[in-house]
């Protein structure tokens, strides 16, 4: 039963932190962490990322324009982008590292104590690059919240809401956290199983047989 535990949770721990991570690689990039609808124009909208701002219109299609440099990003989008990309680092990492100690790969397969400790790490790592992607992601949606309802701006100035990327980014950060908390579960759950090669096989067989094969007289 924890044989079938473990294998479970390490497969469904290492999807969800293979697609966690995948999410958060979107979120790195997309160009919607921010969108504003004008209401004196309501066939054009605005959106803003960590690269690029968009604006989208009915008849002219989207059109993006990159941010010229790093510098003169506001300190949330240059913290942002910072985070978002030790987040996808840690994050490869933690896969690589916890593939590496899947029950189911062969490599290794006579030191279950080192692929222990590689399946721990991976989580670690995993969970790490998780909580690191809903910083960016949380500061953002707060600083947007706390805009939005500002009693300082007139009333007539649009006000940037919640974009896709920020869910996208919710969920990434979600699974992986998820994913790593269960492959350090499954590590936990490892036991030592014997072997059940031929030359363990050899050593657990019965001592008896061994002694009646000694004290039987050879045959010319």
């Amino acid at each position: 039963m924890a044989l079938l535990f473990r294998t479970v949770a390490q497969l469904i721990g290492l999807s969800l932190s293979l697609l966690g991570w995948i999410l958060s690689c979107l979120t790195t990039y997309l160009p919607e962490w921010k969108k504003l609808n004008l209401e004196l124009n309501e066939m054009e909208n605005w959106t803003l990322g960590l690269w690029q701002t968009c604006v989208i219109q009915e008849e002219g299609g989207m059109q993006c324009k990159d941010f010229d440099s790093f510098l003169a990003l506001p300190t949330e989008l240059k913290i942002s982008r910072i985070l978002m990309f030790l987040s996808n680092g840690f994050g490869v990492l933690g896969l690589l590292v916890s593939g590496l100690g899947l029950d189911c790969l062969r490599i290794g397969e006579g030191q279950q104590g080192l692929k222990k400790w590689l399946m721990i790490l991976g989580g670690m790592l995993l969970w790490l690059s998780g909580i690191i992607a809903l910083i960016p992601v949380s500061w953002v949606a707060h600083n947007t919240v706390e805009e939005f309802w500002d009693e300082t701006i007139p009333d007539i100035v649009p006000r940037w809401e919640f974009g896709e990327a920020l869910f996208v980014g919710w969920f990434a950060g979600f699974f992986l956290v998820i994913g790593g908390s269960l492959l350090n579960c499954a590590a936990c759950a490892t036991q030592k199983y014997p072997s059940f090669s031929p030359y363990a096989m050899a050593e657990i067989q019965d001592p008896s047989q061994n002694l009646e094969m000694k004290n039987t007289p050879l045959k010319i």
